[in-house]
């Protein structure tokens, strides 16, 4: 019985079977052998069909611990000869993407990393810091597909460059703020020829559900002049603006905020023409705020997180790898698929 209880602990299923267990009680080391059925023709993702032997290799794995003993996995991996006469390797699907461990040491070796340095996760799981060290890399960057970022020309290079398959927002809180930018130039502007704008600037910025009565009251005054006064204009454009990145309809958003830059452009009000160019140019990117409701602002609620790396740095010797901390931290891992009883 003693072998299929260690396939049903490990997870090996056919045509996988415990072969063999070796338990060295001075070393504390188990090591369980794992072969395949004879006969066995196994997939590969090269070619389509199940495909015969050529020849097998031992794999040596570091597997969880069985209490207080190490375990190792020696594996007997199958090279099948595909259809074109090449020769590839076949591996369990619960054998890890780095070298000598499986699946589950690496997922519990990332969940401890999100806990502490690297330096104690290596204590506890008996591995060298390198060997920590390297699996909490080789992500695969095809993997991100949303990503929220400022306009800036270094960033969407970066991006573009580095992460193909990642669709872009620009926030809708980054376009008020640029819209807002332009009220206030605006103001000021008009302001050299217009005293009554003077001590408005706090009225025309602030949400009007954040103002004063008195701020109110002059605020509604200057907007009823909207036919003559071009910061009235432009501080209605900037709401507009609003509402139109409000809705969660990506077709009418599209067709308001490109008939908005329309109206835009037509009018005298220069600062908010340079808004309108801005949205026309990065316009995908912006209306895809209406799907995603992606914005990079969540980086100032995680920031007490990536504090409190930066506490524990004493175990990161370069800065590269503080960096794969951070990623490793904020990027909500989820090791439910390689083992259920693990917290996303």
């Amino acid at each position: 019985m003693t072998n299929p209880l260690f396939e049903a602990a490990l997870g090996i299923k056919a045509p996988w079977f415990v072969q063999a267990i070796d338990f060295d009680a001075a070393q504390r080391r188990l090591t369980v052998q794992v072969d395949f059925v004879p006969g066995t023709r196994f997939a590969h993702p090269k070619a389509s069909g199940q495909h015969p032997v050529h020849d097998t290799q031992i794999k040596r794995l570091r597997h969880l611990n069985f209490f207080q003993h190490e375990c190792h996995l020696e594996v007997r991996v199958p090279r099948v000869r595909l259809p074109d006469g090449k020769v590839a390797l076949v591996e369990p699907d619960w054998v890890g993407k780095l070298s000598g461990f499986t699946l589950l040491f690496e997922a519990l070796v990332l969940m401890l990393a999100q806990q502490m340095p690297f330096a104690a996760v290596a204590r506890i799981v008996g591995e060298t810091w390198h060997r920590v060290h390297a699996i909490a890399h080789n992500a695969d960057p095809e993997n991100i597909s949303s990503i929220s970022i400022d306009m800036s020309p270094a960033f969407i290079k970066g991006v573009t460059d580095q992460l193909p398959n990642a669709r872009i927002t620009f926030d809708k809180f980054h376009v008020i703020a640029h819209a807002s930018q332009a009220v206030d130039k605006m103001r000021r502007v008009e302001q050299r020829t217009d005293p009554t704008l003077k001590g408005l600037r706090w009225a025309l910025l602030k949400d009007r559900s954040k103002l004063s009565s008195d701020q109110v009251a002059d605020l509604d005054k200057l907007i009823a002049q909207f036919t003559t006064k071009r910061t009235a204009r432009a501080w209605l454009y900037r709401e507009q603006l609003r509402d139109i990145l409000d809705r969660k309809q990506i077709n009418v958003v599209s067709t308001m905020l490109a008939q908005w830059c329309t109206n835009v452009m037509r009018s005298k009000v220069d600062p908010m023409k340079d808004v309108a160019a801005m949205i026309r140019k990065h316009f995908d990117g912006i209306i895809a705020w209406t799907q995603t409701r992606k914005t990079n602002g969540f980086i100032e609620a995680i920031n007490g997180l990536f504090q409190a790396a930066k506490r524990k740095a004493r175990g990161y010797t370069r800065f590269h790898t503080m960096k794969t901390v951070l990623f490793l931290i904020a990027g909500k891992l989820n090791f439910s698929s390689i083992n259920p009883h693990a917290a996303a």
